[in-house]
């Protein structure tokens, strides 16, 4: 389900799940070997748009957490979410 920015019901936590979702995604299809892939193109949508209202402290507080729970060095999940080009 796509998130409906315009949708004035939407919350800061609406946005935080889908950043989070995105990142979970990318480090289980690209670190942890998934038996399915989870990265879907509406799930990086959703997380495209929700960086232009998220602070980047809480961008970076997500990644930094979700990567010591993976176990995942940081500088490479940003390279991961981020690939330079």
């Amino acid at each position: 389900m796509a998130l409906d920015f315009n949708d004035p019901e939407l919350e800061f936590g609406d946005l935080v799940y889908a950043y989070q979702s995105w990142v979970m995604a990318v480090i289980n299809d690209e670190k942890l070997g998934g038996s399915e892939t989870l990265l879907t193109e509406e799930i990086a949508d959703d997380a495209l748009n929700a960086m232009r209202f998220l602070p980047g402290e809480v961008t970076s507080a997500i990644e930094t957490s979700l990567a010591r729970v993976y176990d995942v060095d940081a500088e490479e999940l940003a390279n991961l979410l981020v690939p330079e080009s």
